[in-house]
């Protein structure tokens, strides 16, 4: 079986989602050290009790997750779920890496990218073939539902494609022409969203004040699920690595009804 060093992957993962580029909620990177030879990899959305207690079950010597730990304003005692989900991951030596920002905006790999591919957005594209994106750190992308001609319609898509009933917020009889999407708890770039020209947007979660901007803007918003929308970029990330490296990674989906 092939392996590759801990501290080579983390570099590696570094580099190419350049997480240097961004001013994140939580560390990005190798977060717990665990064991100097990486084989097999479980990837997941997050960090969970669950998904680390998989990792351990099935022999892994790793964790890559969207979700991490160790978030700002958090409580930064070692004390109940954080004291287990750590003391499970030191016990069995386990490297855990997390990518939260980085793997939202990489342009073939990232969360945006990737849930484009799954409900069959197309992103625009400057004239350097970067994707047009606005909001802060550039993180909502802009594009077009190219076969869908109503927000009703890209309702569906969503339901049918991530397996999940989304809450939707506006007439389902409204064109669609400019489309925004922001994969997790976006809805407060809903505003750069109506200020880029959207008449729709993606997104994980809602929040009460979203609707109100969403009916005063004119814009149909689609709360489509945090943990639903975020399934993808750890997917692609992950044979991304097992591509380049030759070991092996798994996905585990841990469900989130979020």
């Amino acid at each position: 079986m092939s392996k590759v060093d801990a501290h080579v992957l983390a570099n590696w993962l570094d580099d190419t989602l350049q997480t240097a580029r961004f001013k994140d909620y939580c560390p990005n990177g190798l977060q717990v050290e665990g064991r100097s030879e990486i084989g097999h990899i479980i990837a997941g959305v997050t960090a969970s009790e669950a998904l680390l207690r998989v990792a351990v079950e099935r022999g892994a010597d790793a964790v890559l997750v969207h979700h991490g730990w160790l978030w700002r304003n958090e409580d930064r005692r070692v004390i109940g779920t954080r004291r287990a989900r750590m003391a499970l991951a030191l016990k069995n030596d386990l490297n855990l890496y997390a990518y939260h920002l980085p793997l939202d905006a990489h342009p073939a790999l990232g969360n945006n990218v990737q849930l484009a591919r799954v409900l069959g957005l197309a992103p625009a594209l400057r004239d350097d073939g970067s994707p047009q994106t606005c909001g802060p750190d550039n993180l909502v992308w802009l594009g077009e539902a190219p076969d869908l001609k109503t927000l009703g319609q890209l309702g569906e898509r969503v339901a049918e494609r991530l397996g999940r009933q989304p809450l939707v917020v506006g007439d389902p009889d409204q064109p669609l022409a400019r489309v925004a999407w922001c994969t997790g708890g976006a809805q407060g770039m809903i505003a750069d969203a109506a200020d880029a020209g959207a008449s729709a947007y993606i997104t994980g979660e809602v929040s009460e004040s979203t609707v109100h901007l969403a009916r005063e803007t004119g814009v149909g918003f689609i709360a489509a699920g945090h943990h639903a929308t975020e399934r993808y970029g750890v997917q692609a990330l992950g044979q991304a690595v097992a591509e380049r490296f030759g070991i092996t990674v798994e996905f585990v989906d841990i469900d989130n009804p979020a």
